[in-house]
């Protein structure tokens, strides 16, 4: 657990992560460890389970977010670490193929949380209203922006127009219910931020810990009725990969989610309370780019992810061939690459 706003905070929970995830490991004698994405809580359990010749195979590998988090570097490092991958598209298949791994490890299968949006997994219009106290009748923004961990020391200030921008629209009658940001150095300042009175206390601004996968899944669902005008604003990977599904029109703040794929339903806006205000209005009210929202194609979709998943770690053997991984890079120079 993250106990400060830190630099060190998050190697130290690294490294306490390790310690008892391994331990953990020792008594359970896992035959398999799954991992997913690029979380530093992830990053310790890959390394606990590769320091002890554990098979390990990593869900969301050879993506890109090049906008200062970290998540680049831990993802591509994890990514090292296991044994088996399992990508959201093939740009990600490439660039993990790119890094020397075998291409028998590495397997495309989707987005896997987008197999629970697929069956409806998710709450109902009705029950999105009453939870949260909605008129489906007037717009909704739902918001989340975390810290860039490259520049945590910025976070209490880069929200700030987001809030402003959006507490003006709040006081035309838009809904806006904000969500904590994750635990990442820096997110203290953006709870601070938005628990402050003049935010918390605004006409039509709700603040939520957390909605949970299957009420945050089930606003984003709202937008499937061209009658409901509903908006995710925020820095989110969630509002790049999981919105698509939803043709849910998506503002994309800052750099967290630079250079990762994304579809036809997100509008890019810096730190500027102006350029913010104008890309949630398009969302809320363009008639023309809510369609295209609504119609656009998304990306991390493939089927199934979590069946091909399946069907990978039941089949594969848990042998040295497995464990003993080889580098199909042999450092020639050819035509200007190495290969």
């Amino acid at each position: 657990e993250m106990s400060a706003d830190s630099r060190i905070a998050t190697a130290t929970a690294i490294g306490s992560g390790v310690l008892a995830i391994s331990q953990a490991f020792e008594r359970l004698q896992p035959d398999i460890v799954v991992v997913y994405a690029d979380r530093f809580e992830g990053f310790a359990a890959v390394i606990a389970a590769s320091q002890m010749n554990i098979p390990t195979a990593h869900i969301e590998g050879g993506d890109l977010t090049e906008g200062g988090a970290l998540d680049d570097s831990v993802r591509h490092a994890m990514s090292k670490l296991a044994h088996l991958h399992f990508t959201t598209n093939q740009q990600a298949t490439n660039r993990i193929l790119g890094m020397g791994e075998e291409p028998w490890r590495v397997h495309t299968v989707g987005f896997p949380a987008i197999d629970m949006i697929s069956e409806g997994n998710y709450a109902s219009p009705a029950e999105c209203a009453e939870r949260l106290g909605l008129d489906l009748g007037r717009p909704v923004v739902l918001f989340t922006q975390h810290s860039v961990t490259t520049e945590f020391e910025l976070a209490g200030q880069q929200v700030q127009p987001s809030l402003r921008a959006l507490r003006k629209l709040a006081a035309e009658g838009v809904q806006v219910v904000m969500t904590y940001p994750n635990n990442d150095a820096g997110g203290r300042m953006i709870i601070a931020a938005l628990d402050d009175p003049q935010n918390v206390g605004a006409n039509c601004v709700q603040v939520r810990r957390s909605l949970g996968r299957y009420l945050y899944h089930g606003v984003l669902a709202l937008a499937r009725d061209p009658a409901v005008r509903v908006a995710c604003v925020g820095n989110s990977s969630s509002g790049i990969k999981e919105t698509p599904a939803f043709g849910c029109p998506t503002v994309n703040i800052g750099s967290r989610q630079e250079g990762r794929l994304r579809g036809g339903n997100v509008i890019d806006a810096g730190y500027d309370e102006v350029a913010l205000e104008a890309a949630v209005r398009r969302c809320l009210f363009d008639e023309s780019f809510r369609k295209a929202a609504r119609e656009t194609d998304n990306p991390y979709y493939l089927g199934d992810a979590g069946k091909k998943i399946a069907a990978v770690l039941a089949e594969v053997p848990l042998n040295q061939a497995l464990l003993r991984k080889a580098m199909t890079l042999k450092g020639e120079a050819r035509d200007g690459w190495f290969c």
